[in-house]
């Protein structure tokens, strides 16, 4: 058995510029209930080469030379699917997301490629085609504590030996942007409609090898804290509307929405200085897990 604990600093200045002068916000739009408002591949895909590169880092601590078969879960717009499918092009690769609207896009992205809309906690692989690879970029944070876990077992243990289970989420709610989304939500007229939004925190490093030794031969676990360098105060939020914002905005009507981000952005301004040049530094910490059964 064996495990590897280390960590990592990125300075990221390639973030793109976002034109913003002042604080006007895109209202968010669907045809969905609330309770079922998808994601927005456009919104995500704002920061496409900042949210890939985790992806790429991941990839690159995976012991696999040729899989066969590998399963991307949670694929969004195809971004983490177009790395898998770069670095092994003979794999037969399917990416899965619970989005229709990251599903459509990533067809477009890689028509040759299999993607389906489901669910992480019910999806199960074809008994009959053995997965090498199941690769999963920001996606677990999205599940219950106690969902995590269970969902790797059951996917890993009907695998062949050898068989690898790649993951990587944003390891971040402790960084000002994500106190500050809690915070902005507790305190304003909207505190009864976003209690207990806030997603569950992630297992430490020693929770997940202590979960995941008794039923894999190898666990490798690392952080990186990678500095985006950002456009502005509003260029955080557009960065945060992409993913961590969605459940605190989601619940709200369109006046509220305008007003909690009005109020987030003060909180933003007083807790990131501008740097030199006048863009702001978003530290974005993201924990990694390679486990080989």
């Amino acid at each position: 058995m064996h495990c590897r604990l280390n960590s990592a600093t990125r300075l990221v200045t390639h973030a793109p510029r976002i034109p913003i002068s002042k604080p006007v916000y895109r209202r968010f739009t669907t045809t969905m209930s609330q309770q079922t408002k998808d994601w927005s591949a456009k919104q995500y895909l704002k920061f496409e080469s900042e949210r890939t590169q985790p992806a790429r880092d991941l990839l690159s601590h995976v012991p696999l030379t040729s899989p066969k078969r590998i399963i991307d879960l949670g694929c969004g717009p195809a971004n983490s699917t177009t790395v898998l499918a770069t670095q092994y092009p003979t794999a037969k690769i399917t990416g899965l997301d619970s989005s229709p609207d990251m599903i459509e896009r990533a067809k477009e992205v890689l028509p040759d490629r299999d993607f389906q809309v489901a669910d992480l906690t019910t999806y199960t692989p074809d008994p009959a085609t053995p997965v090498d690879l199941f690769f999963s970029n920001a996606v677990f944070q999205w599940l219950k504590a106690d969902e995590r876990i269970a969902v790797i077992k059951r996917l890993l243990q009907p695998q062949e030996k050898g068989a690898v289970f790649a993951l990587q989420v944003p390891h971040n709610l402790d960084q000002a942007s994500h106190v500050l989304m809690a915070e902005t939500a507790a305190q304003g007229p909207w505190a009864e409609k976003l209690a207990g939004v806030q997603r569950d925190g992630f297992q430490s490093p020693q929770e997940l090898y202590d979960l995941l030794i008794p039923f894999v031969s190898r666990v490798e676990i690392f952080e990186t804290s990678y500095y985006h360098s950002l456009e502005s105060h509003e260029a955080v939020i557009e960065w945060v509307k992409g993913t961590g914002l969605r459940p605190f905005l989601d619940p709200l009507e369109d006046a509220e929405k305008v007003d909690f981000l009005e109020d987030y952005l003060k909180r933003l301004r007083d807790a990131y200085p501008i740097s030199v040049d006048g863009r702001v530094l978003l530290k974005y910490p993201r924990l990694f897990m390679v486990a080989v059964k």
